[in-house]
């Protein structure tokens, strides 16, 4: 293991994060946390039982009270020193998550920066919590209406960022008054931790965020769901484990916000910039080595242009460098395990066989590790399977169309609706496609769009509710009106 990996692991929380405690799981299991790039076991961590996470949410309601009395202000300066201990601390994080996570270390680095604004973003809107005050149309009475925090939070969030899903909840729930209880996922527990230490550093209180690892997920976030401490449930991850979520979150009526999956389609009509098109297009596919919700899934490129934008394309992704993503130089690292290896294999195979044309990669590298070559594939049909399925992977297809509203019909045609990404010269055009668009955000002549001031979230079977600006602050408050006389 490289030597700054054994000092930085060696210094880790790797127990339970309970009301301001570190304690192991009830029963004493762990969980092995692996290095992507090798399969190696880095180290273990608790793996909290039923018990721990009821024990986590009563520490999260015990604090709750004097949490959101705390005044604005002071949760305020809280959240900005959680964002400078994280600028402070940007290398060792970043390392970490390269090394849990796999992501080459330039993409660790962005998230760690992406993560952190979070936490200074919202401690900018914790004194923003804004209400109304005004006369009824009878005149009769006056109608006030505040926002109240609507209490503990349950947190569930994905490895693929492990830092940054983690501090887009917190953040807002924080900030609005709420108390929360963090179940990260299994294949990257340790960045987790790593954010609760901080934020106690930071002047959070005991039991106002608690983070629980567990492998006994179901079993564990079912019985916080049926908690009746829990009053909310903000989860990040695939749509068939949200859609069960959101049936248990039905059985005592929670508030849900849901960030699914994505099916994102890139468009590049004839008149695009091709240079800035394929420098787009490697930020939207490549940016966590393809493992994002975000990312470019289906790539519809116009007759005139695909010859050019395929082989530019192409030559960019042979450019990269793959390797252990915690090595210096390295653009590309594994995939996050051996299923999501496979599962790319799986979705390259599909679409060759039916008849698409690999311009570059197409298969996994021999040796150790959860490696996939970067891949571009052009003509792919219509049935293939990648066009319908997340990729997760370093892999773009190329379907070629005609006339505007053919790649507008087939974009739309999806069950999903994050993003989409939108290449054109004319804007007045790519305005007029990008509201045609049935997603939840659209990047126009822009390949990335996730900014912590801005309303992130999709539409369709891509999720419920908003997370970043001030509508992810909202989505941890209660609205309550009062009709007052005086």
């Amino acid at each position: 293991m490289d030597a700054r990996l054994i000092d930085l692991i060696d210094a880790l929380p790797t127990k339970l994060f309970i009301g301001g405690e570190w304690r192991e799981a009830s029963d004493g299991a762990t969980v092995d946390v692996l290095d992507p790039a090798t399969g190696d076991v880095l180290t273990s961590v608790s793996s909290a039982t039923v018990d721990d996470a009821l024990a986590a949410a009563a520490a999260a309601s015990g604090a709750l009270i004097e949490w959101r009395r705390t005044a604005p202000r002071a949760r305020s300066i809280i959240l900005r020193r959680a964002f400078e201990l994280m600028v402070e601390r940007k290398e060792q994080i970043a390392l970490l998550i390269s090394a849990e996570n796999g992501k080459a270390l330039p993409d660790a680095r962005a998230e760690v920066a992406y993560a952190a604004e979070f936490f200074r973003w919202f401690s900018e809107e914790a004194v923003r919590l804004d209400g109304s005050l005004h006369v009824a149309p009878s005149g009769e009475y006056r109608i006030v209406v505040q926002r109240e925090p609507i209490g503990v939070a349950v947190l569930v969030t994905p490895w693929n960022y492990p830092a940054a899903m983690a501090t887009r909840k917190i953040g807002p729930a924080l900030a609005a008054g709420c108390t929360v209880v963090l179940k990260p996922a299994t294949d990257t527990p340790l960045t987790a931790l790593v954010m609760g230490a901080l934020l106690a550093e930071a002047g959070v209180p005991d039991g106002v965020v608690n983070v629980i690892p567990a492998h006994r997920s179901s079993q564990v976030v079912d019985a916080l769901l049926h908690d009746p401490i829990v009053r909310k449930l903000s989860f990040t991850g695939s749509t068939s484990v949200g859609s069960t979520l959101l049936r248990t979150a039905a059985d005592r009526v929670l508030s849900t916000s849901m960030e699914l999956g994505g099916n994102a389609p890139f468009v590049v009509l004839e008149d695009a910039d091709l240079e800035a098109a394929v420098t787009g297009a490697m930020i939207a596919k490549m940016r966590n080595g393809g493992e994002a919700c975000t990312a470019a899934n289906r790539f519809y490129v116009q007759e005139a242009v695909a010859d050019a934008f395929g082989a530019r394309f192409a030559a960019a992704m042979e450019a990269l460098k793959v390797g252990p993503g915690y090595e210096d130089g390295v653009d590309l690292g594994p995939l996050v395990n051996r299923a999501a290896q496979s599962d790319v294999e799986s979705l390259v195979h599909d679409a060759v066989d039916r008849g698409a044309r690999v311009l570059t990669g197409g298969r996994a590298p021999s040796g150790a590790g959860f490696f996939y070559a970067p891949t571009v594939l052009d003509r792919v049909p219509a049935d293939a399977r990648m066009l319908h399925e997340e990729i997760f992977g370093p892999v773009a297809p190329i379907v070629r169309f005609h006339d505007v509203e053919e790649a507008i019909e087939a974009a739309n045609a999806s069950d999903f609706g994050l993003v989409s990404y939108v290449y054109t010269r004319d804007l007045a055009r790519g305005l007029a496609v990008a509201e045609q668009l049935e997603s939840g955000m659209v990047g126009l002549n822009r390949g990335l769009v996730s900014d912590p001031s801005a309303p992130f979230g999709g539409v369709k079977l891509s999720g419920l509710g908003r997370e970043g600006g001030h509508e992810g602050m909202l989505e941890y408050t209660e609205t309550k009106y009062i009709a007052a006389n005086w």
